[in-house]
């Protein structure tokens, strides 16, 4: 009975720990090595090798990155994809990038990326030939749908979605700053969503107050700072015949002095056009010529300026004042008025106005394309589906 025992329990220990053969139905998919042009490769055996970059939780803003990455000429020969995933109630926006399909090449390509400040995360995976035709459909129906022919104009559109579109675009342009890409020092606080809400809010409102052209104002917004707060340049100084309140003198000279004349906030106004600005406010105030009760409170500054107290929503409306007086100033010319804002009206700066224009031009397409989905995604359309 021992021996019977005993040889039960070796076979069955046998029989759980030796090696089994491998099952012939059984199809094992190997790396296939390649040698080319002197160089080893390790691809695999099927599918595509694809790089999942970043994942976003807003259609607008997951196809503004998308749109960004695939202009880029780092990624110029790179398969970029835009896929949606659902989990739940919630999707999820895929952004994927096609590799070489060697494996020994992937740290060197997500190094490349992440240095130019291109991507956030690199996943590497194998997609099958199934997935990767979804993959590729579900790009070219985002690119078709982002590209349609405008239906709504931007000048059509309401308020609130003006501002949700605008609040929107504004965070995209942040957060591919180059500044912030490439870990730039210092670099600048990026926008935050309610940031970025108030901000389009007040540009909505000091634009139409003023009869300012909205993507020129928002152009010139994106061209100076990428709607984020921060000083510029901090060494700058200016000679002036007398100190005024708030001046922070640097040096004198018989009876001139150099004054610092730093740039403030999103617009990058300096502080010497602050005060020109402020006059031009006071003014227009005094004058009665526009009724300054219709805007909202927090956007108008007291009558006497503070220098270091000027808040952003104050600063938004000296904007405003002040591309209205350019305007004015060359009888409607826009392409000096905004030169002038930067150039100044002596010397307006073509090179500047042509980058406004580019980014006012780029605004209103992005603005415009939202809009023609009716306020619907392209997941929620029938796009997407089978």
């Amino acid at each position: 009975m021992l021996c019977v025992s005993l040889a039960t329990g070796g076979y069955f220990f046998w029989e759980f720990y030796r090696v089994k053969p491998i099952d012939p139905r059984i199809v094992t998919l190997l790396p296939v090595w390649s040698w080319n042009d002197g160089a080893a490769s390790v691809s695999p055996p099927s599918g595509k090798l694809l790089a999942e970059v970043e994942v976003f939780h807003d259609e607008i803003l997951a196809f503004l990155t998308f749109d960004f990455l695939r202009s880029r000429p780092a990624l110029s020969e790179t398969g970029v994809l835009l896929v949606t995933r659902e989990s739940g109630p919630r999707v999820s926006y895929r952004l994927m990038v096609e590799t070489t399909g060697n494996w020994l090449n992937l740290y060197e390509t997500d190094h490349t990326l992440r240095e130019a400040g291109y991507i956030r995360t690199w996943h590497p995976f194998v997609a099958s030939p199934l997935d990767w035709k979804r993959y590729e459909e579900q790009t070219r129906i985002f690119v078709a749908a982002y590209n349609a022919p405008v239906q709504r104009r931007l000048e059509t559109l309401s308020p609130a979605q003006l501002q949700d579109f605008t609040r929107r675009f504004m965070l995209f342009k942040s957060r591919v700053d180059p500044r912030l890409r490439k870990r730039m020092q210092p670099p600048p606080p990026p926008i935050l969503p309610e940031m970025a809400d108030q901000l389009a809010a007040d540009i909505i409102a000091v634009a139409s107050f003023y009869g300012l052209p909205f993507d020129v104002f928002l152009g010139i917004a994106a061209v100076e700072n990428n709607y984020m707060d921060m000083r510029g340049d901090l060494e700058h100084g200016v000679w002036k015949n007398k100190a005024e309140p708030g001046d922070i003198v640097l040096r004198r000279r018989g009876n001139r002095v150099y004054v610092l004349n730093y740039a403030t906030g999103v617009w990058q106004i300096t502080r010497e056009t602050l005060r020109f600005s402020h006059r031009l406010y006071v003014r227009d105030l005094r004058s009665g010529k526009r009724d300054y009760s219709s805007l909202p409170p927090r956007l108008i500054p007291p009558e006497t300026l503070y220098l270091d107290e000027v808040n952003s929503h104050w600063l938004t409306l000296y904007a405003g004042v002040l591309v209205r007086h350019l305007i004015d100033y060359f009888k409607g010319d826009m392409e000096k008025a905004i030169g002038a804002y930067n150039g100044g009206i002596g010397r307006p700066n073509a090179r500047y106005e042509e980058h406004v224009r580019n980014a006012a031009m780029h605004a209103r397409r992005v603005l415009e394309q939202a809009a023609a989905l009716t306020g619907e995604t392209v997941r929620e359309s029938d796009l997407l589906r089978p």
